[in-house]
C-alpha cells in the first residue's frame, strides 16, 4: 500500500487515478511515499525519511525545495503542458484587454451617474478617450515555446497577427506542434526590436530573473504591450512603469499583483489566474498522479525536473531503481555487485540529465537485501528502491 500525503486540493479527477487497493491518500498521513501539491511552499519542510516522489499539479516548481530533493534521490514531478490551453486563452484577453482599453472603458462606464439620458451623453462624450486597436497585422514575440508558448503563437496566427518566437533550447515536440509561419528570432533582443507585444513563458531562475529589463524596453517600438503570465520576477516591474510613463510602453498585463502596480492605469494585473480553470486543474492533476503512480509502481521518471527522462518495460523480472550523482564507473559497479550475487540483468536503463543519473535494472532474481545494501553503500548513489512486480 502506498501512501500519498496532498498538501493541497488536489482534482478529484486526478485523485481516482490511484486505486485505493494501492493507495492511501490524505491531507493528513504518516510516513507518505508520495507528496501531491499545488502551490503550497515546502521550502522549510521535514522531508519524511519514507519519501520517494513529489508530483505538482502545475509547472512550476519554485515552491519545491528541488535541490534538497535531489540530494536524495527524490524525483520532482510536474504537468508541463497540462494548463496550457489556460494560460493562452488568458494571454489572448490580455492581449484585447490592452488593446482596446477594456479593464479603462469598463471602469469609466461604471463611474457615470445620472438618469439614462444623461448617462448616454457622458458615454458618447468619453468613449473617444478609449479608442483602441486591432490585432490583425500587429507583431507578436513569443519568447519561451514550450508547450504553452507554441499554443500562443500557432492562437496569434488565427488571429491575423504575425508572430516571432525565441527559445534556443526548443525541443523536437514543440517544434512538431509549431505552426511554420511563426518566424524565428534570433535572439531576445532582435525579438523585442520586432513587435507590438511581447508574452514570456519561461520559468524563473537567475538566467531569466528581470529578463525584460530597462536596456531592453530601449529596444522596443513606441506603444509596446508586455504581457507576463509566467512567472513573477521575469519583467522589471518598476523599469516598465518607468515605460509606462515615459509614453514608450502602452500597457502591461500581468498576472502578479503587487503595491507597486496598483499605482498606474495603465497596468491591468489578475490575481494568479493563468491555470484557473477546473479544465487546467484536471488535466495537471491526471498527469502528475499518472507520473507519480508509474514511478512507485514501476520506477518510470516521465516529466521529472531533476532527474531524467527513464522509461522501461517490464519484464518477468525483478526491478530495482538506482539514482545516483552522475560520476564515471557507476554502472559497473552496480552490475557487479549484482553479478557477485548470482543475478542475471534481463534488461538495463541508464540515462543521466547533468550531475544526477537514474538506472533502472531488472535480474532473473528477487534481488537479496544484502545486494540492496552494498549498491546503496556504493558513493554516490542517493537512493536505491526495490520494485515488486
Amino acid at each position: 500500500m502506498f501512501k500519498i500525503l496532498t498538501l493541497n486540493n488536489i482534482s478529484v479527477r486526478g485523485l481516482e487515478r490511484m486505486p485505493r487497493d494501492k493507495y492511501e491518500i490524505a491531507s493528513e498521513i504518516q510516513h507518505p511515499d508520495a507528496v501531491l501539491l499545488r502551490s503550497y511552499k515546502m521550502h522549510g519542510m521535514v522531508l519524511p525519511d519514507s519519501l520517494k516522489a513529489v508530483g505538482r499539479a502545475g509547472a512550476g516548481v519554485n515552491n519545491i525545495p528541488v535541490e534538497a530533493l535531489s540530494k536524495r534521490g527524490i524525483p520532482v514531478f510536474n504537468s508541463p503542458g497540462a494548463n496550457a490551453n489556460a494560460v493562452c486563452e488568458l494571454v489572448i484577453g490580455g492581449m484585447f484587454l490592452a488593446c482596446r482599453n477594456i479593464c479603462q472603458a469598463w471602469d469609466f462606464a461604471r463611474q457615470v451617474v445620472g438618469d439614462d439620458a444623461a448617462i448616454s451623453k457622458q458615454v458618447e462624450a468619453g468613449k473617444k478617450q478609449f479608442v483602441g486597436y486591432e490585432l490583425p497585422g500587429r507583431a507578436l514575440g513569443v519568447i519561451g515555446l514550450g508547450a504553452i508558448g507554441v499554443q500562443v503563437a500557432n492562437t496569434a496566427l488565427k488571429l491575423g497577427m504575425r508572430v516571432y518566437g525565441y527559445d534556443p533550447k526548443i525541443t523536437v515536440q514543440s517544434a512538431w506542434r509549431m505552426s511554420s509561419d511563426v518566424q524565428q528570432a534570433t535572439s531576445i533582443d532582435d525579438l523585442l526590436s520586432k513587435v507590438d507585444f511581447v508574452t514570456f513563458h519561461v520559468p524563473l531562475m537567475d538566467s531569466t530573473k528581470c529578463m525584460l529589463n530597462a536596456e531592453r524596453l530601449g529596444l522596443m517600438k513606441k506603444g509596446a504591450v508586455i504581457l507576463n503570465f509566467a512567472r513573477e520576477g521575469i519583467v522589471d516591474d518598476a523599469a516598465v512603469l518607468d515605460a509606462i510613463k515615459s509614453g514608450k510602453v502602452f500597457a502591461y498585463i500581468n498576472d502578479f499583483p503587487s503595491n507597486l502596480l496598483k499605482t498606474s492605469d495603465r497596468v491591468i494585473t489578475l490575481p494568479h489566474l493563468g491555470a484557473s480553470t477546473a479544465e487546467a486543474e484536471d488535466n495537471c492533476a491526471v498527469m502528475v498522479v499518472d507520473q507519480v503512480r508509474d514511478f512507485l509502481e514501476n520506477g518510470n521518471i516521465r516529466n521529472a525536473v531533476n532527474f531524467p527522462e527513464a522509461v522501461m518495460p517490464r519484464t518477468d523480472g525483478f526491478r530495482i531503481a538506482i539514482a545516483n550523482s552522475n560520476v564515471p564507473n557507476m554502472v559497473s559497479q552496480i552490475s557487479t555487485a549484482m553479478a557477485r550475487a548470482g543475478l542475471n540483468i534481463l534488461d538495463l536503463l541508464n540515462k543521466s540529465l547533468g550531475d544526477l543519473a537514474y538506472t533502472v535494472a531488472d535480474v532473473d532474481k528477487k534481488l537479496p537485501a544484502s545486494v540492496v545494501h552494498e549498491i546503496a553503500a556504493i558513493d554516490g548513489v542517493l537512493s536505491v528502491r526495490v520494485i515488486n512486480v
